[in-house]
């Protein structure tokens, strides 16, 4: 009992009481604030300091790629090639080739980045972008038999006029006599060589000699101018191609003796003036 309870009238006595109590019940040192101290969101309550204290979220990972902590808050960051999804927290694929990537012919998309690309014939620069036109005959000279032309992404083979192109790029020489091709009159025999033809008379045969086939004159040895002639002369065409190797047989022919004990003889009668041909 308090020492002046008994000086006190009844109604004083248990508010004193009551007042006691209350003072008991209530701790001097609390570390929770008061009732009317709240934090805001993004803040917590430091005891010690007995202050709002920010709360870093990133610490909890809450960002797929990278976070950064700010008053009371976060924000998610993603790395280059990236976008933040619908939550603000995960990370997208950013398709740059939709979005007017600076590539110069193609784009590839990949994840977090783009790849560029050229076409066929093409070849990309040093700077990832553009593309330049290969020089694909600098690279090797048996592209093409005869003539190989750059082009823009590509090249071409060319052959020399009277020829064809083969698919095998290869030239191959057109018959203007058998295609019919030809300006030859019909007094005039075609003869084809390599890259062209010639139109020759059909008759080349002069007296005394008498044609006995499309390229064969005779001397009848009935005939007495025959005697101190060639029995017979023989025209024959062909197509001799650049770039043989030398020396090489051209072509064979034989004779029969038509009178006994004859002797036979073979000797180029024109277009030798350079001497490249010969008899052995």
């Amino acid at each position: 009992m308090l020492p002046f309870a008994s000086c006190l009238p009844g109604s004083l006595l248990l508010w004193a009481l009551l007042l006691l109590l209350l003072g008991a019940a209530s701790p001097q040192d609390s570390e929770e604030p008061d009732s009317y101290t709240e934090c805001t969101d993004g803040y917590e309550w430091d005891a010690d300091s007995q202050h709002c204290r920010d709360i870093d979220e990133c610490r909890y990972r809450y960002c797929q790629h990278r976070c950064v902590n700010l008053p009371g808050s976060f924000r998610c960051q993603c790395e280059p090639g990236f976008q933040l999804g619908p939550n603000n927290r995960s990370c997208v694929d950013v398709n740059e080739c939709d979005m007017g990537a600076p590539c110069e012919q193609r784009c590839f998309n990949s994840y977090g980045t783009f790849v560029c690309r050229c076409h066929q014939g093409y070849e990309l620069h040093r700077d990832g972008f553009s593309c330049s036109d290969i020089d694909e005959c600098s690279y090797s000279s048996y592209l093409c038999q005869y003539r190989c032309v750059n082009e823009p992404g590509r090249f071409s083979c060319h052959c020399p006029q009277g020829y064809q192109l083969l698919a095998t790029r290869l030239c191959q020489d057109i018959d203007e006599c058998e295609s019919g091709a030809h300006q030859c009159s019909e007094a005039q025999t075609c003869v084809n060589f390599h890259g062209g033809y010639r139109c020759v008379d059909t008759n080349r045969c002069v007296e005394p000699y008498v044609q006995v086939s499309d390229n064969r004159c005779l001397c009848p040895a009935s005939n007495l101018l025959c005697r101190e002639q060639p029995s017979s002369i023989v025209h024959r065409y062909m197509s001799i191609t650049s770039e043989r190797s030398v020396p090489a047989d051209v072509f064979q022919i034989q004779a029969t003796s038509v009178y006994p004990g004859a002797y036979n003889a073979f000797q180029i009668r024109a277009g030798n003036s350079q001497g490249d041909f010969y008899i052995r």
